[in-house]
């Protein structure tokens, strides 16, 4: 008996974990080592030039192919976040910063100043406001990223994404 109440509750924190991994957004923060932390919206993202991206073959960290998504559309994200002033002292130094993109579940995601405003890996990451033909305010997995260029696509495949920490490698 001891046993079948232990093991009932290990699935049932298991269910609720699952239910909260899954939180939407509408919006995400930028903070950390920046001069203003700013609230980017539904609204705010409506006014950035939207692209058309189109498909995506996700696939894990072995190259496995685990699903494909049509006529995507978004916003690059170094878009936003040159509107966010680097708290560097020379422009020297932003090759030192970072941005750690955090999903509502935890999943974190990282890019370099240098990956996003120094190469062409930063023309195709984006922030995905349509994809199958349904808008990001629609869908329960709403703010998504992607970095089109990526060999193994899903590792940097964000669901959910709630805030951007900017930080300075020490």
């Amino acid at each position: 008996m001891k046993n079948l109440l232990i093991l009932l509750f290990l699935y049932a924190g298991s269910v609720l974990a699952q239910e909260t991994a899954w939180k939407p957004t509408h919006q995400f923060t930028i903070s950390g080592q920046i001069k203003k932390e700013s609230v980017i919206t539904m609204d705010s993202l409506n006014s950035y030039p939207l692209k058309e991206i189109g498909d995506i073959k996700v696939t894990n960290h072995l190259g496995d192919f685990k699903h494909k998504d049509d006529k995507l559309k978004g916003v690059l994200l170094k878009d936003i976040l040159i509107h966010s002033e680097l708290v560097a002292n020379s422009p020297k130094l932003f090759s030192r910063f970072y941005f750690t993109c955090v999903g509502s579940d935890g999943y974190k995601v990282v890019y370099s100043w240098n990956e996003l405003f120094n190469t062409e890996v930063g023309d195709n990451v984006y922030i995905l406001l349509e994809k199958n033909g349904i808008k990001a305010d629609k869908m329960p997995e709403s703010l998504q990223m992607a970095s089109m260029l990526d060999f193994k696509t899903g590792r940097r495949f964000l669901h959910n994404l709630d805030k951007i920490i900017v930080s300075e490698v020490q």
